[in-house]
């Protein structure tokens, strides 16, 4: 009878990792299909926020309130983390235990990836700590934009926010980067069809004063949504310009643009 029980046990484990490792197999191939921006929206479609989350705008960007929707708190404040004697940038973070060791190891590659190519270095939070990323499983993928100061929170759902590009995507808005097509120079690059957005949703198409570290406007940035963003009849949000069949919003990770710009805002 024991060892029926402990056959029994062996099989639900065996079988739990099976449907884990399927579900793992079936989310990679459909990331393989969609951009960042396509996975974000559909994560977030139909977030219902618990008492305690923020705002969003823009799709993912958290915001504490009205006042923060129009402003790009690297302009209108401090809001870069801190550079040490040594030249890097070390940004604590913390990442809450109800993740697989597999979803870890998904945000572990996202946080890693920054310091190849960048003086970012993220490092696990140690006690003492005043300011770190609380990476967490909430509703929805979300960031604020650069430091708040104290724990900041950092939602990647286990549902929907796991894959490389949407943890860079979060992971930058967090260092203090704005979605691509909110740059102040948006208008001489892609036409925005407001009549196609939906109702309510056009503030996220507002445009930002933003630092663009003289990089030039990258449809290919992790941090650019696709054509069809918060359309309300299937029809293009936004469209390239002068030559509205140009391919953007498709990035998976960071572009060299991507890097360029945030190795001359932390003067890497």
């Amino acid at each position: 009878m024991l060892v029926f029980s402990w056959s029994l046990v062996s099989l639900l484990l065996v079988s739990s990792s099976w449907a884990e490792e399927e579900v793992a197999t079936i989310e990679e191939v459909t990331a393989k299909e969609l951009s960042v921006g396509e996975l974000l929206e559909r994560a977030n479609r139909d977030r219902t926020p618990d008492f305690d989350e923020p705002a969003l705008i823009g799709g993912d960007i958290a915001v504490r309130s009205d006042a923060d929707r129009n402003a790009d708190p690297c302009t209108s404040r401090g809001c870069l983390w801190q550079k040490y004697s040594d030249g890097k940038v070390y940004i604590p973070y913390y990442i809450t235990n109800n993740y697989s060791s597999r979803e870890r190891s998904i945000i572990t590659r996202g946080l890693e990836s920054f310091s190849s190519v960048s003086c970012i270095r993220f490092r696990p939070y140690q006690n003492g700590d005043h300011e770190w990323l609380s990476i967490e499983s909430r509703n929805g993928c979300y960031s604020y934009v650069g430091r708040v100061g104290g724990g900041q929170t950092v939602s990647l759902a286990r549902q929907g926010c796991l894959y490389h590009s949407t943890v860079q995507h979060e992971l930058l808005h967090a260092l203090g980067f704005n979605h691509e097509q909110t740059r102040s120079d948006r208008d001489n690059h892609i036409r925005v069809r407001w009549e196609n957005i939906i109702d309510g949703m056009a503030y996220n198409f507002d445009k930002i004063a933003t630092l663009n570290q003289g990089t030039p406007y990258d449809y290919n940035s992790v941090m650019q949504y696709e054509r069809y963003a918060f359309s309300k009849n299937n029809r293009p949000t936004m469209e390239p310009i002068p030559n509205s069949n140009v391919s953007f919003g498709q990035a998976t990770q960071m572009s060299q643009n991507d890097i360029d710009r945030l190795n001359r805002l932390y003067k890497c």
